[in-house]
């Protein structure tokens, strides 16, 4: 289904000249960044991110012209541990107080399939910018059958190295590797009201 989605709007732009990337507003309700680490060899510990707000551009003729810019706050992260969410938040990681948002801007964007894409960017976190990479699945596109208005989904995951952004402490023992994966419904701007 997601297929023929990307396919017809595909064809109905061609059939209509260039369009111009449509915007979408994310679905802060339905947007998620969950992430997670080895931790001593004994568990993978997880946590997440919520609030998401941004927006993504998406050019449906030519989704490598397409673009995505999103913030979160620190402060909406969860661990299930308060004593390890509180200090998650201090200098030693995120550094809540001096950098309370996180942001990710793209730079590039490589289709890689029908439906598929990596999509590169700089992710700022704990103050400190790096580019990272996220390899993105379109999960859906189309009229949202509750909301009545046009909708598009998407999954990514990339890894990151925790000490890139100076929050490396007990490393290696407690991997420096954390695994992201996020999960986006946006909505289209236009339709909004």
């Amino acid at each position: 289904m997601k297929t023929f989605l990307l396919a017809t709007a595909l064809s109905a732009a061609a059939a209509t000249g260039a369009m111009a990337a449509e915007t979408y507003t994310v679905d802060t309700t339905h947007a998620q960044i969950v992430y997670n680490y080895n931790h001593l060899g004994f568990s993978t510990t997880y946590g997440m991110f919520s609030d998401i707000t941004g927006e993504i551009q998406f050019d449906e003729a030519d989704p490598a012209a397409s673009s995505v810019s999103v913030t979160f706050p620190v402060a909406s992260l969860f661990t299930g541990d308060d004593e390890r969410t509180t200090h998650f938040k201090t200098d030693d990681f995120f550094g809540a107080e001096a950098n309370p948002e996180a942001t990710f801007t793209s730079t590039a964007i490589e289709v890689t399939g029908e439906n598929t894409a990596n999509i590169t960017g700089d992710l700022t976190l704990n103050g400190i910018t790096k580019p990272v990479t996220l390899e993105t699945t379109m999960t859906q596109m189309g009229e949202h059958p509750m909301a009545g208005k046009p909708w598009i989904g998407f999954n990514a995951s990339t890894t990151i190295i925790r000490s890139d952004f100076d929050m490396g402490m007990f490393a290696p023992y407690v991997s420096d590797e954390v695994e992201v994966f996020i999960s986006i419904e946006a909505m289209d701007a236009s339709a909004e009201g």
